[in-house]
């Protein structure tokens, strides 16, 4: 080789593997996205971000990727170059070759360390950029149109969709980008290496016949076998490792709901049916642990013994020709790294067998979490319009997933000064109506008028933020920092003043406060937020009937015009509400004015 030529060289040769390897590369992956079924999984996950429409930098990035990717196969055919004249070198006892030889190799090594450096930043930077629009795109579907409750009405609801954000995303990133990579290396090198032992190689004489060149035809034909081997061997990894991640989510998931629901379990002393139930979904992850154990064991077993035997391979064929000089020590000694170099990029399908089990499977969750979007965006939507501030239901017939009828042609008004009670007994389909008034609920006909924006949901359990308590005294509005007096002043209404000097103080306020005070809470989240409409479910379920009287006198002299729905069972709201909708069951409903009980006398 004339090294001093060598820049030029190696600049053609980049730029001719550059083109055939971005053509094969596209075309390729336009095949693979068109005929199989993980490609169109990929592509419906990847294709976005990578549209020209979007933007032009993911494309321009991932062409420079692959331009390195190129450069590193470039370099290292040139250091095993340089090996040959290394020992060729030393065999001579040639001082000055030498010396030029570790010149030589003082630029290759800088180029290739700030080749490694340089390639390290722009893959992970493209990784974190791609991670970050893929995470915003996943997370926005999944938010976007309620999906994230939507789903739960689905056959087919999809597991841990937390775990589908949080980690599968990550994976789903880093494998694409190593996984290509690794291909187009591979094939590369391939290429390369396959033309340098072709030159190295000589006549094998096998069973009689001579076969010349023969060296490069038995490292193909004993890569192709070990493959075959391997990939019966590791085919059980992919529905293993899919396993794996699925029990590993679902022993996580029972562990948060033992955190969550900690006071209720250990009021029920439940920890023995706790115990046995994570006990049983630890043990099932356990199983298939040891089940991914063995199947690598063999599948790592067979793969280290292909590799061995690959070391001392091209040593045993050109043993011959080096003892009876017709090849040097440099020649020999490339013979074996190139003979190595090329088992290993021919294997790399085999040896990389697990990685692609493991994306397969990443590619399989995230389908899946993006299907179950689709499916719960497909769901039927309530016919819910906005006519200022005019709050009535025209029509309304509301049923189950079972489709049995909950309630049948459902007409009626709303006004501020004339708040609604709904009442019933269990089952009735109470809580379902106001999922329906919500736009929640897909099993519903008829119309639906309520305001679009500045409309209030009271659960009988509130949702308190992750935050300071502003923050869950003000959601899901933005808290107000500079009215500190307001926000005292109202949690002094609700009874919570001995809370006021606590506004900003972050904590787990769902595990702080009672059921009662998080209650309460809501209700100077109702004040402090003025809704047209307010709809609540049983929301002073947790009060006494004194706290609960005081409450809702409070709404009624500070929010005048609001529109007020209630749910709930209790003869006492009757006080606040003059007029009720009794919710009879298969159907039935009754409007009528309240009637307010009379107080018992006492004694």
């Amino acid at each position: 080789m004339h090294w001093n030529q060598e820049l030029l060289t190696s600049a053609v040769w980049l730029a001719k593997a550059y083109g055939i390897t971005m053509v094969l590369f596209i075309a390729v992956g336009y095949l693979l996205v068109r005929s199989t079924l993980w490609g169109k999984q990929f592509w419906a996950l990847a294709g976005p971000y990578f549209s020209p429409k979007r933007s032009w930098q993911p494309l321009a990035v991932m062409a420079l990727i692959l331009f390195m990717t190129l450069l590193a196969v470039r370099i290292s055919v040139l250091i095993s170059t340089w090996y040959n004249g290394l020992y060729s070198a030393l065999q001579k006892l040639d001082e000055n070759a030498f010396w030029v030889s570790l010149s030589i190799f003082a630029v290759l090594a800088s180029v290739h360390i700030v080749r490694i450096l340089l390639d390290y930043y722009i893959q992970q930077r493209f990784s974190i950029h791609w991670r970050v629009w893929l995470n915003e795109h996943l997370l926005s579907r999944w938010l976007d149109k309620q999906a994230y409750y939507r789903s739960q009405y689905l056959a087919d609801v999809g597991d841990n969709p937390d775990q589908r954000i949080q980690q599968d995303i990550a994976s789903f990133v880093s494998s694409s980008l190593s996984l290509s990579m690794g291909v187009v290396n591979a094939m590369v090198s391939t290429f390369a290496y396959t033309m340098i032992l072709w030159g190295l190689s000589g006549d094998v004489h096998l069973f009689g016949q001579v076969i010349p060149r023969g060296m490069v035809f038995l490292v193909y034909v004993y890569v192709l076998i070990a493959t075959v081997i391997a990939f019966k061997i590791g085919r059980p990894l992919i529905r293993l490792n899919f396993l794996n991640e699925r029990f590993n989510a679902d022993y996580r998931y029972t562990l948060v709901r033992v955190r969550e629901y900690a006071e209720s379990i250990a009021f029920y002393c439940g920890e023995k049916i706790e115990g046995a139930l994570l006990r049983n979904r630890f043990g099932r992850l356990i199983d298939n642990v040891w089940r991914i154990v063995f199947r690598s064991m063999k599948f790592q077993g067979f793969n280290l013994v292909a590799s061995q035997i690959s070391v001392v391979f091209p040593m045993i064929i050109q043993a011959q020709r080096f003892f009876t000089k017709q090849i040097n020590l440099g020649d020999l000694m490339q013979t074996s790294q190139a003979f190595g170099t090329l088992h290993d990029n021919l294997s790399f399908f085999r040896s990389a067998y697990d990685d692609f089990a493991g994306y397969r499977a990443v590619l399989n969750r995230l389908s899946g979490f993006t299907d179950a979007i689709v499916d719960a965006n497909a769901l039927p939507i309530p016919d819910v319009r906005d006519e200022g501030h005019r709050v009535a239901l025209e029509g309304l017939t509301v049923r189950t997933p079972a489709n049995t009828v909950l309630l049948e042609d459902l007409t009626l008004s709303v006004d501020p000064h004339s708040p609604l009670l709904i009442r019933g007994r269990s089952g009735a389909g109470k809580t379902t109506l106001l999922r329906a008034i919500a736009g929640l609920w897909p099993y519903c006909d008829g119309r639906i008028v309520r305001p679009a924006d500045r409309v209030l949901f009271l659960s009988q359990k509130p949702y308190l933020p992750l935050g300071t308590l502003r923050d869950a005294l003000y959601y899901p509005a933005s808290p107000e920092r500079a009215d500190d007096e307001h926000a005292s002043r109202v949690l002094v209404d609700v009874q919570l003043g001995h809370l006021s000097h606590r506004l900003d103080d972050p904590a787990d306020w769902g595990h702080i406060l009672s059921l009662g005070e998080q209650q309460r809470l809501a209700f100077g989240r109702l004040l402090l937020a003025r809704p047209v409409a307010a709809f609540l479910d049983e929301a002073t379920s947790a009060m006494d009937e004194g706290m609960e009287d005081a409450m809702y006198r409070l709404v009624r002299e500070r929010l005048t015009d609001t529109i007020l729905v209630s749910v709930g069972h209790r003869s006492t709201l009757l006080t606040h509400h003059p007029r009720q909708l009794e919710l009879s069951g298969e159907g039935r409903w009754k409007v009528s004015d309240s009637v307010v009980p009379a107080l018992q006398p006492a004694g």
